[in-house]
């Protein structure tokens, strides 16, 4: 009988000496600060629990395990969760994890709209419309590629064209026009430049050839299927010495696009750099935000012995391979 009262007594002892050194340890690892390195932005969705929260915590890397977090909160009395974005430190312990997520959460993003086919005006001013950033401020930030980063050469000067039309989430307010620059790049690289990178580098033309040429079929042709058509009439008269004769180009430089009275004047400006009824080879720059169509287009011209093009009232897309076929075909559309 007296041993086994004994046994259960050291039994007990180790027992509870083991519960104790797992209190210990919780509590040590409760304290303990973070890894450190870059911040995480966490979203907390909506009924999220602390077994839930821990298990994103660990995935992250921001707790060694959900046993630990939830420890904490056990320790706190509880976690008041809020959905929603959080910017969480990676040198924060995990006792500090669960009171910053008991605070407010990050303002929720908007989406802001980059057309197909705007130029660098256009979206700064449509930011400066919506409040969003002052009047320049954009063109100011796109005007260098000092400072961003991409998986191909930037240029030299303007960054018009390697700006991807598309809609982005912004923080709420007034944003910095660097970071849509950035996010803009990146949205490039991934839509276009990686995808397409071998092709690209097998091409006869250069990237920003090619971005000067997408940008001109983003506004010239408006059915994506007919790209490459166009595309193989221009590197065509380009290769054999004639003006592209494409009039968006003398638009690109006018404050409101439709401004046809300031158009007609650019028309017969000869010395205007953009005017490629009578300046060869390509405009000094793009002329707008392409898409990926419009890319592909340039990249993967149709080959044949079409030289002239036209659209009639509908819009409808007529090549021609001489002269005296284009006029026939404007006189039959009525387009001049």
């Amino acid at each position: 009988m007296k041993r086994l009262v004994l046994v259960l007594l050291v039994l007990g002892l180790l027992g509870a000496l083991g519960v104790g050194g797992f209190y210990f340890r919780m509590h040590s690892l409760s304290i303990a600060p973070g890894p450190g390195g870059t911040d995480v932005e966490l979203e907390v969705p909506r009924g999220a629990n602390a077994r839930s929260v821990g298990v994103l915590l660990r995935q992250q890397g921001l707790v060694p395990d959900t046993t630990v977090f939830r420890f904490v909160v056990w320790q706190r009395g509880g976690l008041s969760l809020k959905a929603g974005k959080f910017k969480l430190s990676r040198s924060l312990s995990p006792m500090e994890l669960a009171t910053a997520l008991e605070k407010p959460p990050l303002a929720e993003d908007e989406p802001f709209v980059v057309v197909e086919g705007w130029r660098l005006r256009d979206v700064d001013e449509a930011l400066a419309a919506a409040g969003r950033a002052d009047a320049g401020a954009y063109l100011k930030a796109a005007s260098s590629r000092v400072g961003y980063t991409a998986p191909f050469t930037l240029p030299e000067g303007t960054l018009e064209g390697y700006l991807y039309p598309e809609t982005y989430l912004l923080p709420k307010g007034r944003v910095d026009p660097r970071v849509l620059v950035q996010k803009q790049l990146d949205q490039f690289a991934a839509r276009v430049f990686t995808p397409l990178e071998s092709e690209v580098k097998g091409f006869k033309r250069s990237l920003h050839e090619l971005v000067t040429m997408a940008s001109m079929l983003e506004r010239e042709e408006p059915t994506p299927s007919n790209r490459p058509i166009v595309a193989g009439i221009l590197w065509r008269r380009i290769d054999l010495g004639y003006p592209l004769g494409v009039d968006a180009t003398s638009r690109y430089e006018l404050k409101e696009w439709n401004d046809r009275g300031a158009f007609l004047v650019k028309l017969r400006d000869q010395n205007d750099p953009y005017n490629s009824r009578h300046k060869k080879g390509l405009p000094p720059t793009p002329i707008g935000a392409p898409t990926l169509s419009s890319f592909e287009g340039a990249l993967k011209p149709v080959p044949g012995d079409f030289m002239y093009y036209l659209h009639d009232a509908q819009k409808q897309l007529h090549p021609s391979r001489n002269a005296e076929e284009h006029e026939a075909l404007r006189k039959k559309y009525d387009v001049y």
